[in-house]
This record gives C-alpha cells, sequence and structure tokens, in this order.
C-alpha cells in the first residue's frame, strides 16, 4: 500500500518510469522476435521436403552457389533416397516492385506451393505468392531483362515465399547464370542420413554436404542476425537502463525529506529499500505486460503489410519472454536502487535540510 501511495505520489515521473521501461521492453521483444522470425522461416523453407543440403563448397551464402543440377541423376540413384530436388534462390526488381524473392525449382516440388488460382508455370512462365500478388494485377511481370506470362497464384506457410514469384528452374538458371543453389534430398531411413552425407560428398569434390539440420546450425547469415539481434537488444537495455537512473535520481533527490523523516523517525535503511523496491516491481511488471501486449499486437499486423511483401515476421516465444521479464526487473531495480541506496546511507538531518532547501 505504501509503495502505490508513493507512486501515486509521483505520478509524472512514476510515468515516465513507466514509459522508459515500456519503450526499452518493446524494442527488445520486437528485435529479438522480428530476427528469430526471419530464421524461422528460411529455417523451414530449407527443411521442406529434405533431410541432406548440397552446396557449393566454401560459399558462405546460397544465393552465390553454384553446383551441376546433373548430380540429381547420380543422387537419386544412391541407396537409401527417397527423392532430391534442386533450387535457385535469387531477388530482383519485379515490375515497379523493387525488390522481390525469386524460387526457380523443378517440376517435382512444385506441389510444395498451394496453389490458390491458375496452374504451376511452364517455360516462360510465374506463379505470384499471395502477398507478393497483392502489388502486381498484371498478367505480365518484367523479371530482369526478362518478361514472363503470370499462370497462377500460390499461398504458403512461409512468409519469404509468398513475397516472391517461383519458376522453372531452367528460366532461373537463365536469370541468374547458374545451373543450381542448392539441391535438397529426402531420405528413407533417417538412421543412415550420415552415412549417404559421406557417400553424395564423394560424387563431386566441388560440392559441400550436410544434414539440413546442421547447416542451419551453422550457417554465418543466421549468426550474424541473431548476433545483431543481440547487440541492438543490449543497447535498448542499457537505454532503458540509462533513462531509468536518470529519472530515479530526481525521484530520488525530491523525496529528501521524506526519506530523512522516516531515518529521523527510527526507520531503517532497509526500510526504505523495501519501499522503493516495491515500487519499481510494480511499475516494471505493469510496463513489462503492457509491452508484450503492444508487441504481441504489433507482430500480428506485420505480416499483414504489403510493403513488406511478408519478408518480415515475428515469432515470440515463451523462453524470450521470460528472458525479457528478468531483463526487465533487473534493468528497473539496478536503476532504481542505487540512487535510493546512496540517498538512505545520508545522514538524516542533511537530507532533510536537502529535501528543504
Amino acid at each position: 500500500m505504501i509503495a502505490l501511495k508513493a507512486i501515486g505520489k509521483n505520478r509524472f515521473k512514476s510515468f515516465l518510469i513507466f514509459s522508459s521501461i515500456t519503450v526499452s521492453v518493446m524494442a527488445i521483444f520486437l528485435i529479438t522476435s522480428i530476427s528469430h522470425g526471419i530464421i524461422g522461416m528460411y529455417s523451414k523453407m530449407i527443411k521442406t521436403d529434405g533431410d541432406i543440403i548440397i552446396t557449393q563448397k566454401g560459399i558462405a551464402d546460397n544465393f552465390f552457389s553454384n553446383i551441376d543440377i546433373s548430380l540429381m541423376k547420380k543422387i537419386d540413384n544412391i541407396n537409401g533416397v527417397q527423392s532430391s530436388y534442386a533450387m535457385i534462390v535469387g531477388a530482383s526488381p519485379i515490375n515497379n516492385i523493387p525488390i522481390a524473392g525469386i524460387y526457380g525449382t523443378t517440376s517435382n516440388h512444385f506441389s510444395n506451393y498451394k496453389l490458390s488460382s491458375g496452374e504451376y508455370p511452364q517455360k516462360g512462365e510465374v506463379i505470384l505468392g499471395a502477398n507478393l500478388s497483392r502489388q502486381i494485377k498484371s498478367k505480365k511481370v518484367n523479371i530482369g531483362n526478362k518478361e514472363f506470362r503470370v499462370s497462377g497464384l500460390f499461398n504458403s506457410d512461409i512468409g519469404f515465399e509468398e513475397g516472391g514469384v517461383v519458376m522453372n528452374i531452367e528460366d532461373a538458371g537463365e536469370l541468374f547464370s547458374r545451373s543450381a543453389s542448392y539441391i535438397l534430398v529426402s531420405t528413407t531411413k533417417s538412421d543412415k542420413i550420415k552415412d549417404l552425407v559421406k557417400t553424395i560428398s564423394q560424387i563431386d569434390k566441388d560440392i559441400e554436404v550436410k544434414t539440413t539440420k546442421s547447416f542451419i546450425k551453422e550457417y554465418n547469415q543466421f549468426k550474424i542476425i541473431e548476433n545483431s539481434s543481440l547487440v541492438i537488444s543490449a543497447l535498448a537495455f542499457a537505454m532503458g537502463l540509462m533513462g531509468i537512473l536518470s529519472i530515479m535520481i530526481m525521484i530520488v533527490n525530491s523525496r529528501k525529506e521524506e526519506f530523512g523523516i522516516m531515518r529521523a523517525i527510527g526507520k531503517s535503511r532497509f526500510f526504505i529499500m523495501k519501499n522503493l523496491f516495491f515500487e519499481v516491481v510494480f511499475l516494471s511488471t505493469s510496463a513489462y505486460i503492457f509491452a508484450l501486449i503492444i508487441s504481441l499486437i504489433v507482430l500480428s499486423i506485420i505480416p499483414h503489410i504489403d510493403m513488406l511483401q511478408g519478408y518480415v515476421n515475428g515469432s515470440l516465444s515463451f523462453t524470450t519472454s521470460i528472458n525479457v521479464l528478468i531483463a526487465t526487473i533487473v534493468m528497473a531495480l539496478l536503476g532504481s536502487l542505487i540512487p535510493a541506496f546512496i540517498a538512505s546511507k545520508t545522514d538524516p538531518v542533511l537530507l532533510i535540510n536537502q529535501g528543504s532547501s
């Protein structure tokens, strides 16, 4: 009750602390969730119908990988291989859209794209993802220096794909001057995957063969995204901490007389610290809940913003929520209790005199 009364007496300054925590927590939530969402979408795209991925050796990004598509014939004849398909991934302006994903694939993979209308593409044709189709209404699209007919529209659970076009791998090969970016292999026996990796690796000295799980775990671009997310989140945390610290210094200074009277009538430093502790916990928990609700609303809206084409998505996990809650309380306590502890150690007479002056 004392903590709530103190918050009521210092409404404006309490509001500043509440706002500072809310903004910091929202920044951490959104940055972390969006980075996890991007990684999750790409991981899901790689994992679809594939236990093993084959790329060009020594290439850090699939956009630059180029392997011989004819390797599929040799791979399909290996005992334990169920099927394989090849992909070319790239990006290019499409009509008035500055940049969009291009996915060239072999015909045996077309069924993974759920048609909402039309037919799967033949040579010289493409199908548009749902997000991209809302911005392109014409029956023809210009990609690079070539014109393609739109044969249909498709839906996908992966935002990257819904914001792009799918075409035959031969057409994509002509656009990007490559045979295949990677080949994905499905196996008949999960316990034989490591043996298959070794066998496929011996087919060509210029390829790198990994399980899709290990590829996703080691993929450099994912590490860059995760590290960038951590750095930006840490900066948001530090900015929130500094904001709370500066506000709390003002609050403590304005309440020196109050603290001095408490000390003069026999209240201990622990009593003062305890009340400030409950004030801060109440404010930080309320700010956390508010930030969580707003962040969830924003994350639900982002995938439906046409200009983002589905490339930005958010995935907020329970673990992230708990970690951010702990970080929120730590941030609030560090920013508030340090100046309060310093003030509580000061002589009561000095506190009363300073507060009265």
